[in-house]
């Protein structure tokens, strides 16, 4: 089977209506991260020549609600970020090939919902744009992004690197706050303190049963049919025994363990903390940080740096507040990164499932 990972931009579909031009796009919005790798997205194409101008045809995205994870997100607002991010990849993608992208906001603005509740957003190709060079880098780093669990190297994170991140975000509404490295009188504090949040978080977390089933759930081989999911890889375990991985986590409370490596890697192996936080909590806010989040991790990518989440915190509701304020943010913490420079040998990627398993019929 065509491993999604290896698309290639020299086959963009130039000549082909915008249909078969969209759904090459899409092959690339199935890499976006998402929690638990659930890639919890549909996508449904929808011609109109009368709503759609020239383009005729737009792209609607829906949450797949079956891959949903009620334990560690009751209100699936990781579930809407990770939707918001295929957008962002999918609104990159477009541009790189010559298409500015509109992005209708279809939640209805609050957590009631708009006419459909699954049907989140709608991306329309709009006027032709000629891609500059930072586009194209852009696009380019959307199939070599990686999530890295690792320590990173001491070096630190350039601030003309971090105040693109910030600028990118910003432009959606998202804010960005950014934490400088271990022994930085003006940031060790709040480190610590946040250190201390994603140690207690970690801790309560997996003393609760339910969660543990949730997350081994999504624990399988790379070689599963199910192309989704968590490798045994992700926790330091060779992948064939990712069964094995997916039984420790069900039956035993690991939480000590976790706090104490994730610690540790704050402490010692984490060069930046980022905080993305929105100036309200509904979905129309986590498809806006879903976007940005993507932008963010697309320039870190392209400029050699890499990140993965310390999101424990966010999770648990009685520690929001707390991060907010360690933090210094003025709204809502959604997201919380460790970055850092990438790897010379990055980790092998996580399965993603191919366009035409998550068309929406």
């Amino acid at each position: 089977m065509h491993d999604p990972w290896t698309i290639d931009p020299a086959d963009w579909p130039a000549d082909a209506a915008m249909r078969g031009r969209l759904a090459f796009a899409l092959g690339y919005a199935v890499l976006a991260p998402s929690s638990h790798n659930t890639q919890p997205w549909l996508f449904r194409l929808v011609e109109d020549g009368e709503r759609f101008g020239a383009a005729g045809a737009a792209l609607e995205v829906l949450a797949d609600r079956t891959r949903a994870l009620p334990v560690v997100d009751p209100l699936d607002r990781e579930l809407t970020i990770s939707c918001g991010a295929a957008i962002g990849v999918l609104e990159i993608a477009l541009r790189r090939f010559g298409h500015a992208a509109a992005v209708i906001d279809l939640t209805g603005g609050d957590l009631t919902g708009g006419a459909d509740p699954d049907l989140l957003a709608r991306v329309v190709p709009g006027a032709e744009v000629v891609p500059v060079a930072g586009d194209i880098a852009l696009a380019d780093a959307i199939a070599a992004r990686r999530t890295t669990r690792s320590a990173f190297p001491p070096d630190p994170v350039p601030e003309a690197v971090l105040k693109r991140c910030r600028g990118a975000a910003y432009t959606l509404g998202v804010e960005l706050v950014s934490l400088g490295p271990p022994g930085d009188p003006t940031a060790e504090p709040a480190r610590r303190r946040i250190a201390d949040l994603v140690a207690e978080a970690d801790r309560l977390q997996f003393a609760d049963p339910r969660f543990r089933r949730e997350l081994a759930l999504w624990i399988h081989s790379r070689r599963a049919g199910s192309h989704d999911g968590l490798s045994g890889a992700s926790f330091g375990m060779p992948d064939l025994l990712s069964p094995v991985g997916a039984l420790v986590v069900r039956t035993f409370d690991m939480g000590e363990g976790v706090a104490a490596g994730d610690a540790e890697k704050i402490a010692h192996g984490s060069p930046c903390l980022a905080v993305l936080a929105t100036a309200g909590d509904t979905p129309s806010d986590w498809l806006a940080t879903g976007r940005a989040l993507v932008r963010a991790l697309l320039i870190l990518t392209a400029e050699g740096y890499t990140a993965s989440y310390l999101n424990q915190p966010i999770e648990v509701e009685q520690l929001g507040p707390r991060l907010r304020e360690a933090a210094g943010v003025a709204g809502y913490p959604q997201i919380l990164l460790r970055v850092g420079k990438a790897p010379a040998t990055p980790p092998a990627p996580t399965p993603r499932r191919p366009v035409e398993a998550v068309m929406a019929g």
